[in-house]
């Protein structure tokens, strides 16, 4: 769990082994996104997922190379 602005930090230098995103099912419409900043493209590899009784999905992601 963290903000979207240290997210971005991380991400850019390369620091984060694997990415924990909790999907939760509802349109907002509008908000900020928490990969906001990030100037590169950033390829993940889909690792695992969990779907939970509530309709919320935990998806795992490690960075490619």
């Amino acid at each position: 769990m963290g903000s979207g602005s240290i997210v971005s930090q991380l991400s850019q230098e390369r620091l984060i082994d694997e990415y924990q995103i909790v999907m939760n099912p509802v349109v907002l419409g509008k908000g900020r996104t928490m990969f906001e900043g990030v100037e590169e493209k950033l390829s993940l590899k889909l690792t695992n997922t969990r779907t939970f009784g509530n309709g919320n999905v935990l998806l795992c992601y490690e960075p490619m190379a």
